[in-house]
């Protein structure tokens, strides 16, 4: 005995209720999902310094300043840009193991302080270092 199956209708799958299941999962993600926010400036504080494995009496140290308007010092005594970078020039010259100290106010624009290490880096001052001061410690 021979069965005819066909009805003539052709199976298909309805994809109205799948577009419609995929929508609202989009829509549930992009809801349940935190934005990222801009980031904010960071207030950056100066780090606590780290203990020194060579005491600064035992070397040769130049202190070199700079206040938060951008004047720099060199020791206690102001100068100009240009003397600034000629007292660079001969310290590194005459001093070449000597150690730059960059004290720098923590209100001072980094601008100054880049302008600084620049110099350094140009004129082959390798031995110069940050200065830092402890909360709990006068500054020296």
């Amino acid at each position: 005995m021979r069965l005819d199956l066909d009805d003539g209708d052709d199976i298909g799958v309805d994809m109205g209720p799948l577009i419609d299941c995929v929508f609202l999962l989009l829509i549930f993600f992009l809801v349940s999902t935190t934005m990222k926010k801009p980031e904010q400036e960071i207030q950056v504080e100066l780090p606590d310094p780290a203990i020194s494995a060579v005491s600064s009496s035992a070397m040769q140290v130049q202190n070199l300043g700079v206040d938060a308007m951008g004047n720099f010092y060199w020791g206690a005594t102001p100068v100009g840009q240009q003397e600034l970078h000629n007292k660079i020039r001969l310290w590194a010259e005459t001093n070449p193991e000597g150690h730059l100290r960059i004290k720098v106010d923590r209100n001072a624009p980094s601008r100054f302080l880049i302008q600084v290490m620049d110099l350094c880096n140009y004129e082959g001052l390798k031995n110069y270092a940050i200065h830092t001061q402890s909360t709990d410690s006068p500054e020296s």
